[in-house]
């Protein structure tokens, strides 16, 4: 049985997108994917509006804070996911890099965090269908 893949999702502040993605990954992969955030220059919390609307969907991300990327997390992880914020992870041969151009919810309410957090599950979904295809609801 091959190992399970790993996911790093990369932003700036891992504040907002990056632990969006990383909540539905978890959410909807379960324990098939591994999954891990990070940003270059970590916020003291995560965004308070990214937590009110992944609690509308019926998932708390008010327990995760957000944590300094490390060249040790990409190397441990397949598929390293900046999410349009500039931030760049070291490369490693082997691995899968993507960006996901997202608008950029800091300072920014609920209203305009939706639409943020919709997209990203639908492009989780996607990535869950071309990495772990039996995770697949």
């Amino acid at each position: 049985m091959p190992e399970k893949p790993s996911v790093l999702f990369v932003c700036v502040h891992n504040a907002g997108r990056s632990q969006m993605a990383a909540a539905w990954l978890t959410h909807l992969a379960g324990d098939r994917v591994e999954v891990r955030s990070a940003g270059s220059a970590p916020a003291d919390q995560v965004n308070p509006a990214a937590v009110e609307a992944m609690r509308e969907v019926g998932i708390d991300i008010t327990a995760r804070t957000p944590k300094l990327l490390t060249v040790d997390a990409v190397q441990a992880s397949d598929v390293c996911i900046t999410m349009g914020c500039g931030d760049a992870c070291p490369v490693f041969p082997g691995k899968r890099y993507l960006d996901w151009k997202l608008d950029d919810p800091a300072g920014q309410g609920v209203e305009a965090v939706r639409p943020i957090r919709d997209e990203i599950k639908a492009r989780v979904e996607e990535l869950i269908v071309e990495i772990a295809p039996e995770a697949v609801k």
